[in-house]
């Protein structure tokens, strides 16, 4: 029996885990995984000490409120890691808690794979030679990665991204009927974390009444990632004019970006998932003034949204802080809507990013590098 801890901390940790799994334990019998989760990873055999929805914080404010949590946490995984001695342990994003993880499980000779590389080629690129001493294998998901790691000892495969194959499954399943009120279709994707739906949703609802104001037949669905959100998301709506014709669908973000003429999406890997389902998008975020300013400062990248970035240039309009009026976004979508040169022109751009990402099998390919670590 081998034993493997896993640890992710997110929604989209969850997600990309779980396939992980999934895909070493068709390759292998026998393992056992422990650690931290969600309800993907625990689908499939996961041991969570924690669930992600303890480790989901909303800021650096909520960080410094729960340090006390954080830290119990911290110290119980490495009791765990101690008592149970896992052959590799495998990180999954969630970079200020694993880097810090990481560090520690070095010191205790355990062998540690981190897999979705943390944005240090966008900021904190001080933390690459950091890494490089702390982790034994890095597996990325975007092509540009791995070059960032150039001038230093780590070993790092690109596997691809799975979101490649989740998009790839969700176009292949019967369509499902959705709640669309009008023939023409526009999906509002807000995010999934708290303040994000907090400071994204007005404005893309603002945005989608002027929409409405000069096209009558347009209608729109709010996707949030579960029903946990729509209690938030109604509390957004009130007191924000906001369009008539519209649906909040949870749980069903592919289906809904699959059968939208477009959408306006917060800015973030949600970008990329949604030029995977070939839908033209507006790309909006904000953040607090200080977190934008001190952003400006640090940020070593031209663009906001994933797909611009593998993109290598503005593909998709972004509209970041001030900018992201809803008289400005209204514009830019406007034309995305129908069949105009500027739709297709955009779809011609998602093509190739898809073509960049490749052919999928990003967890099968993980999965390889996880048995190798473990000595199989």
């Amino acid at each position: 029996m081998s034993r493997i801890m896993i640890i992710a901390g997110e929604v989209s940790g969850d997600m990309h885990a779980s396939g992980l799994v999934k895909a070493t334990n068709q390759q292998r019998d026998g393992i056992e995984w422990f650690g931290i989760g969600g309800p993907l990873m625990r689908a499939e055999g996961v041991e969570t000490a924690h669930d992600i929805s303890e480790m989901a914080v909303m800021g650096f404010s909520e960080v410094v409120k729960r340090y006390p949590f954080f830290k119990a946490v911290f110290n119980e995984m490495l009791t765990l890691a101690v008592e149970r001695r896992p052959e590799v342990v495998v990180l999954v994003d969630y970079p200020g808690f694993n880097l810090r993880l990481a560090a520690k499980l070095h010191e205790l000779g355990i062998r540690v794979v981190y897999y979705i590389c943390p944005q240090v080629w966008a900021w904190h690129r001080e933390r690459i030679p950091k890494m490089a001493k702390i982790i034994d294998h890095l597996i990325t998901i975007f092509p540009f990665e791995a070059q960032h790691f150039a001038d230093t000892d780590l070993t790092v495969t690109y596997c691809g991204n799975p979101l490649v194959d989740e998009a790839a499954h969700a176009l292949s399943l019967p369509t499902v009927a959705l709640p669309w009120k009008k023939p023409k279709r526009v999906a509002l994707l807000p995010g999934s974390r708290v303040h994000e739906i907090r400071r994204m949703l007005p404005g893309m609802w603002q945005t989608a009444a002027r929409l409405e104001a000069d096209n009558p037949d347009i209608s729109f669905i709010v996707a949030t990632p579960s029903e946990r959100e729509i209690p938030l998301v109604r509390e957004m709506m009130q007191g924000t004019k906001g369009p008539t014709h519209w649906e909040i669908v949870p749980s069903r973000t592919r289906e809904v970006l699959r059968q939208a003429d477009a959408a306006i999406v917060a800015s973030g890997t949600a970008t990329l998932e949604t030029g995977l389902l070939r839908c033209p998008m507006v790309i909006v975020y904000k953040v607090h003034p200080f977190t934008y300013v001190l952003a400006r400062l640090l940020v070593k990248i031209k663009h906001a949204g994933m797909v611009n970035i593998i993109a290598g240039r503005e593909i998709c309009p972004e509209f970041l802080q001030m900018a992201a009026t809803p008289a400005a976004v209204a514009n830019a979508l406007t034309p995305l809507i129908d069949d105009t040169p500027q739709r297709q022109r955009m779809l011609h751009d998602l093509d190739e990013v898809i073509a960049v990402m490749g052919d999928g099998g990003a967890s099968d390919k993980a999965a390889q590098v996880v048995l190798q670590e473990l000595g199989a």
